[in-house]
């Protein structure tokens, strides 16, 4: 176990030591964390560590609450092999390596069967620690394994970003600190990135700053601004285009920094002269007035900090909303102030080499890569979805949870209910997917082995270093993946012998950094760019320097293009020439009259922390928000049982009145357990997996549905 800094807790009698670490979870902030080492083994509080900038002492209160997690009595500590029927729930006990002997045994049947692209490895971000989380592709490229093309979060964001930047950088995140307006757009962050609100509160309280939120329902964020604009699901384009011509109409456009700055700026002019404020409230559901009135305020201050989020871009005109948004400070000018501009992503920012750790030196680029989000169509047998290919046979799935969380739900429960079909769930607890393989392997927690992480969100690459001993029985992911390997023949190729310590050491070394250790003692490195370069001032990523407000949707590289084996994705001919609302929406209509958006709930992180009894009682229970009028209609009252459907399914949950959002709009809050439903059945039965333009990407708050009383 790795040693920590002492130092005397005043509330107790005895010292505590500290740990230092990174929070592991799918959330921009990567918080810098302090965690009591009550013994080799357990743990006390986890808070915030106050020395880190971004940070600042303050997480969200599911990790602070992380020792109910990680000593859960239900927690995962043997391996099982199924004895029973898929999900039945019954299992036996076996050993480890035994286990990992069965995994490898039907492996080789599946590649002996139908070829090494019939297995199937499949990942994504129950951990973002990069040894963890990314050395499973190590065993995929040794073996010619399918490919996996990870469309399920960042997709429609990233690409709108960098249509118009370039580059997945922006102003440090801390001068949210320094602005006069923060405008948070399209994500809740008091629930999913809490450290956005440490900084723009304090601009409020330092400055007088105002902060504005813009989103679909009045959610926990929305309830601490000062302007609250709330408008109906995939409309965000509608909004910024007509703040961009009454900025143009109203001489609040900085003509000289867009001469400057910027490639087409009278092109986009005459294009905004018909999107008035008129034409945006019939789209987005605000009033004129509501859109005048920000347009005047992010004009006539200039340092206006737009926080753009991945809520308002997962949609599918996603890519398209995100662009428009940013477009706004470089018509602004906002780009040239601190405090000024707009931030989403720092990911290219910090230089880390993944290489070794991922096995790309051995990749063979011909191999077909499987769209993660499309996982139901794929185990399906759907030709296209397996890029005619032959069926997957086998798998092994380590941090994602696709029964629950993916979309198209019941096909992707038929899927994982193929007799033909192998799985090992390499896994902390005995989720839904867990529930459905052939193989579960306990998995160790982020306190109990090394890893690395770097905060999108932010600007820090933060060590997270074993602090306390596992309990007996689960194994790291690395030690899964090279115990398959040396199984496999493919052991000198993985190269085993390489811990993660040596993998950190090696990475961070080649990227001209600190080493393991130094980096041990420093805790983070701050790899923010000079003002100039983050802010654009020195120019956009682009051979002419100048921000894209004519995109090239789909010849532009992006953070997550799809290979080319895939190519460009979706209705990518109708993407617009300059910003704007492109209805590319799961549109309302007769049979489907509302629109649903799957939002984040504040108590669980995708579906991890559903296991925990302190999250699950602040929740509550499954429901849906419907306006107080809607439910009239219906003749719904609060807490009544509703069923809502589409052509993918229905089930059923409560009703929950909320007067938070507009007519015709619902929201269900948190991805709970399948079986935390009514009819066993959770809210992804609702969401579709056809795939975004340009490049790919799950639409999960785009559904139209309908409703009625159960």
């Amino acid at each position: 176990m790795n040693e920590a800094s002492p130092i005397t807790a005043g509330r107790v009698k005895s010292a505590i030591r500290i740990g230092h670490s990174a929070c592991p979870h799918d959330c921009p902030s990567t918080c810098a964390l302090e965690v009591e080492l009550l013994d080799d083994r357990t743990i006390g509080r986890v808070r915030g560590d106050p020395a880190n900038s971004y940070t600042a002492g303050v997480i969200c209160a599911k990790v602070a609450r992380y020792a109910e997690r990680i000593h859960h009595p239900d927690r995962l500590l043997k391996p099982l092999r199924r004895i029973g029927a898929k999900g039945e729930g019954r299992w036996q006990e076996i050993g480890f390596d035994d286990a990992l002997d069965i995994v490898a045994e039907k492996f080789l049947e599946a590649e002996a069967r139908h070829g090494a692209e019939s297995v199937w490895p499949y990942f994504y971000a129950g951990t973002m620690g990069l040894v963890q989380r990314d050395s499973i592709n190590r065993l995929r490229h040794a073996r010619n394994y399918s490919g996996q093309f990870d469309s399920i979060c960042t997709n429609m964001a990233w690409t709108g970003w960098v249509m118009g930047t370039g580059r997945l950088v922006g102003p440090d995140p801390r001068e949210m600190a320094v602005s006069d307006c923060v405008v948070i757009w399209g994500t809740n962050a008091v629930s999913t990135q809490v450290n956005v609100m440490t900084h723009a509160v304090r601009a409020r309280k330092e400055r007088g700053a105002k902060i504005v939120v813009i989103d679909v329902y009045d959610n926990p964020t929305m309830k601490q601004a000062d302007v609250k604009l709330i408008l109906k699901p995939g409309t965000d384009g509608a909004l910024a285009c007509a703040v961009m011509h009454v900025l143009f109409r109203e001489g609040l456009a900085d003509r000289a920094y867009l001469e400057r700055h910027t490639d087409d700026p009278a092109g986009l002019e005459r294009h905004l002269a018909t999107r008035t404020p008129e034409w945006a409230a019939a789209i987005t559901g605000l009033s004129v007035a509501e859109i005048e009135a920000f347009a005047r305020l992010v004009g006539t201050t200039k340092r206006t900090f737009f926080r753009l989020g991945y809520g308002f871009t997962r949609s599918r005109n996603g890519a398209v909303n995100m662009h428009a948004a940013l477009s706004i400070p470089s018509v602004t000018g906002a780009w040239q102030y601190e405090g000024g501009g707009a931030f989403h992503s720092n990911s290219d920012i910090f230089g880390l080499d993944k290489a070794e750790i991922m096995g790309l030196d051995f990749k063979d680029h011909g191999i077909r890569a499987l769209d993660q989000s499309q996982i139901g169509r794929v185990l399906t047998g759907d030709a296209e979805a397996l890029r005619n290919g032959p069926p997957v046979t086998a798998m092994i799935v380590q941090n994602t949870n696709p029964v629950n969380v993916a979309p198209e739900q019941r096909l992707v429960k038929a899927g994982f209910a193929r007799d033909d079909l192998f799985v090992a769930v390499h896994e902390q607890f005995m989720t839904e997917t867990a529930e459905m393989a052939d193989i579960v392997l306990p998995a160790t927690m982020f306190l109990e082995h090394d890893d690395i992480y770097r905060g999108g969100g932010q600007q820090h690459i933060l060590l997270g270093p074993k602090l306390v001993d596992a309990p007996e029985g689960p194994r790291t992911n690395l030690e899964v993946i090279y115990g398959l390997a040396e199984r496999l023949g493919v052991a000198d190729q993985v190269q085993t012998g390489l811990d993660a310590r040596t993998l950190i050491d090696n990475m961070l070394k080649k990227g001209g950094k600190i080493g393991f250790d130094a980096l041990k003692d420093e805790k983070w490195i701050d790899c923010q760019p000079g003002f100039a370069t983050s802010h654009y001032l020195d120019g956009f990523h682009w051979p002419d320097r100048k921000f894209r407000f004519k995109p090239d949707w789909t010849g532009t590289a992006a953070p997550n293009r799809p290979p080319a084996t895939v190519g460009s994705l979706g209705p990518h001919e109708r993407l617009p020439e300059f910003p704007d609302h492109v209805d590319l929406i799961e549109v309302a209509d007769a049979a489907h009259p509302f629109r649903l958006a799957t939002s984040p709930a504040r108590s669980f992180l995708n579906s991890t922390f559903a296991e925990t009894k302190g999250s699950t009682t602040r929740e509550g229970r499954p429901s849906v928000l419907v306006h107080p009028d809607d439910a009239a209609d219906l003749g719904v009252g609060d807490d009544d049982v509703v069923r809502l459907g589409n052509e993918r399914g229905a089930i059923r949950l409560h009703a929950r009145i909320d007067a938070g959002l507009k007519r015709g709009v619902l929201v269900a809050e948190g991805i709970w357990p399948n079986k935390a439903h009514l009819d066993g059945e959770g809210i992804n039965v609702l969401t579709g997996a056809d795939p975004v333009a340009p490049y790919g990407g799950a639409a999960f708050h785009d559904n139209h549905v309908w409703m009625e009383k159960a």
